[in-house]
């Protein structure tokens, strides 16, 4: 009896997570995305995404900067952030990138304001390269997490200037 009450739901769950997963594939910025999905689901009104610093650091490890394609003394920034619609929090990120790779103002915005990262570096025209993808929480993502991204980021020129590890929440499928 149960059971037949919860298929329903689970289907819709589901749906909605692969429809999800299709909005976020049809965008190089996870920040358009969710401004889609956002507005799309009617989340929020209006359907800003803004992005909630959280101050943790995290290590530059080797495997991130080679992702990034930079040597050794190059210097890395890291921002985590929940990527919030209204007050929802739709995706937890973690973002490896390059300061030098972006413009003086873009490194301000990003250090100062809540304005998410592929909202600032979209002058660059960067390209999102899928490095992999998982149902569930992958690695560094908090439980609850429904999907997982890891991508790079690269300018029109190719130039990479971001790693980043994308945990996205319950939140997008209720």
């Amino acid at each position: 009896m149960l059971l037949a009450l919860l298929l329903p739901a689970l289907a819709g769950c589901s749906t909605a997570l692969t429809d999800f997963e299709r909005t976020l594939a049809a965008n190089d910025s996870a920040t358009a995305a969710l401004g889609q999905w956002c507005e799309r689901r009617g989340l929020a009104q209006p359907p800003v995404i803004r992005a909630i610093s959280d101050p943790a650091a995290a290590p530059v490890s080797l495997a991130v900067r080679q992702s990034l394609e930079i040597s050794a003394d190059k210097p890395v920034a890291y921002r985590h952030v929940r990527l919030v619609c209204g007050n929802r929090t739709l995706s937890v990120a973690h973002n490896w990138y390059v300061p030098s790779r972006l413009t003086p103002e873009m490194n301000r915005a990003l250090a100062t304001t809540d304005t998410p990262f592929g909202k600032v570096v979209a002058p660059l025209r960067f390209q999102r390269e899928r490095l992999a993808q998982r149902r569930g929480a992958m690695e560094q993502c908090p439980q609850g997490t429904v999907l997982s991204h890891r991508a790079r980021l690269r300018t029109a020129e190719g130039q990479v200037i971001s790693l980043v590890a994308e945990c996205y929440t319950t939140e997008n499928i209720r």
